[in-house]
């Protein structure tokens, strides 16, 4: 019985299907690599939520593009909203404008909302100054300190969600 399906079957058309499948397989495996590069090295999405960039972004949530060419280039300056490596969680990114590179000298209020009392500090070499646009409710530089240049992971530079909020995050200091 074995012996009659064989007959049947064309073995070069299973061969075929199989080069065929196998040539769709490595086509998508290409396609997923690209995507995996340009997603880590070029630009990705990324949903940002919390109150300490109010009123730029929403407290709710949006959906922000970060290209991540800028920083490696040193592309990056003061009001650029940036996507940063927390300094004291490696597994947590946080969004802040930068407010100061190295060697600028950045004034900050001390106790905002308490007192009137201001620090200025001079970011050293190597470092970046950010602050949440919300200084009431923002865990930044002001906390951290500077914050070395290379953990900024990304520039932020398009909202995409939500659909009031489309467009380009420019901000001039």
């Amino acid at each position: 019985m074995i012996s009659r399906f064989f007959r049947h079957i064309n073995v070069n058309q299973w061969g075929l299907k199989a080069k065929e499948g196998f040539q769709q397989s490595l086509l998508f495996v290409k396609f997923l690599c690209i995507l995996h590069v340009a997603d880590r090295y070029v630009c990705s999405p990324i949903l940002v939520y919390g109150p300490s960039m109010l009123p730029t972004l929403n407290l709710t949530g949006d959906v922000l593009l970060v290209e991540h060419v800028s920083p490696l280039l040193g592309k990056v300056g003061p009001g650029d909203v940036v996507l940063v490596r927390a300094t004291d969680n490696p597994r947590k990114t946080i969004t802040k404008r930068i407010m100061g590179m190295e060697g600028d000298f950045v004034t900050y209020l001390a106790e905002p909302g308490r007192s009137d009392r201001s620090i200025t500090v001079k970011v050293p070499k190597g470092h970046v100054w950010i602050q949440g646009d919300n200084i009431y409710a923002s865990k930044d530089s002001r906390q951290l300190g500077p914050i070395p240049y290379g953990l900024i992971l990304g520039k932020v530079f398009y909202r995409v969600w939500p659909p009031e909020g489309f467009g380009s995050l420019a901000h001039e200091l």
